[in-house]
């Protein structure tokens, strides 16, 4: 009795010893990132203003402004939402709901999970060679957006998957007992139930994907553009225009990168407003994939 005692002891100051180490890594990365956070504000508050965000980049720092940057990051996000969440979603159904457990699945399964893992500069280079060169999209926004789909549409398939996986099999048994069909059982119980986590791993992507630099770089986003994309909508029949999707573009890494490497400080506080403004963009999308979770959890009862 006596030696159960002590093992249990013994067991419960290992998970007190495990809960403060998770405590003190939680608080760790907390303290850097506010930190951070706290640097960016004192060194670019002064510039966060309306014109800011409205004005074209200027080889006068305090005339330059963000606008081309923040209208491409929106543009390509939205080229990459358009083109990853449709195809990551349905991916993820199939594998999950549909695929037969075999050896091809499994090739597949290990391949999306080693893609999540890329370094980015790699799809950089797969989308170098496949949309500019050979689909001869050139260096356009529809390019940019492609090459980060690319770069998120595993951890879409893999969200989705972990999402699926989660739903009990008491609720496709009792959708089959009630005489559903495989789809419906999908479309109406497994898809409804799971779309909080997927939609929360959607966002996390999308959240990864405005802060890319390196496969934008690659696939030829400029340093310095100071005109904004063709407009959508148009006064002729058929009032919308897809030449956007081919016109040159830059995003707000980039546009921050640019301001880095110039000598000047001014230019410093202009990349430091920036981050500031793309900071908060993450941090929004974030925050909405925590509160579409939380929703969507709240509504669920099993």
């Amino acid at each position: 009795m006596e030696d159960i005692k002590k093992r249990i002891k013994y067991n419960k100051s290992w998970n007190y010893f495990f809960l403060i180490i998770g405590l003190l890594s939680t608080f760790v990365g907390l303290f850097l990132l506010a930190v951070l956070f706290i640097d960016l504000i004192m060194d670019g508050h002064s510039r966060l203003t309306y014109k800011f965000l409205t004005s074209f980049p200027s080889r006068f720092p305090e005339k330059a402004g963000i606008l081309s940057a923040w209208v491409g990051s929106f543009l390509v996000l939205l080229v990459t939402a358009l083109s990853a969440i449709p195809i990551g979603v349905a991916a993820g159904i199939y594998l999950e709901e549909y695929a037969k457990k075999n050896w091809l699945t499994d090739i597949i399964e290990i391949n999306i999970a080693n893609l999540a893992g890329v370094p980015s500069i790699v799809y950089g280079l797969l989308a170098l060679g496949l949309f500019v060169y050979f689909f001869k999209f050139g260096e356009s926004i529809l390019t940019g957006g492609l090459t980060l789909a690319l770069l998120i549409l595993p951890m879409v398939i893999m969200a989705t998957r972990e999402s699926i996986r989660a739903i009990p099999n008491s609720i496709r048994e009792a959708s089959y007992a009630l005489g559903a069909t495989k789809w419906q059982t999908v479309q109406w119980h497994i898809f409804p139930y799971s779309l909080g986590g997927i939609l929360t791993g959607i966002i996390i992507g999308l959240s990864r994907a405005i802060g890319e630099t390196a496969p934008i770089i690659t696939v030829g986003a400029l340093t310095f553009i100071a005109f904004l994309p063709s407009s959508p909508i148009t006064s002729a029949f058929p009032f919308i225009s897809f030449e956007w999707l081919f016109d040159p573009f830059t995003v707000m890494p980039i546009q921050m990168f640019n301001w880095v490497s110039r000598p000047q400080k001014e230019f410093q506080i202009n990349a430091a407003a920036a981050g500031i403004i793309l900071m908060l963009m993450t941090l929004i999308m974030n925050g909405i994939a925590i509160h579409i979770r939380y929703k969507f959890r709240k509504k669920i009862k099993w």
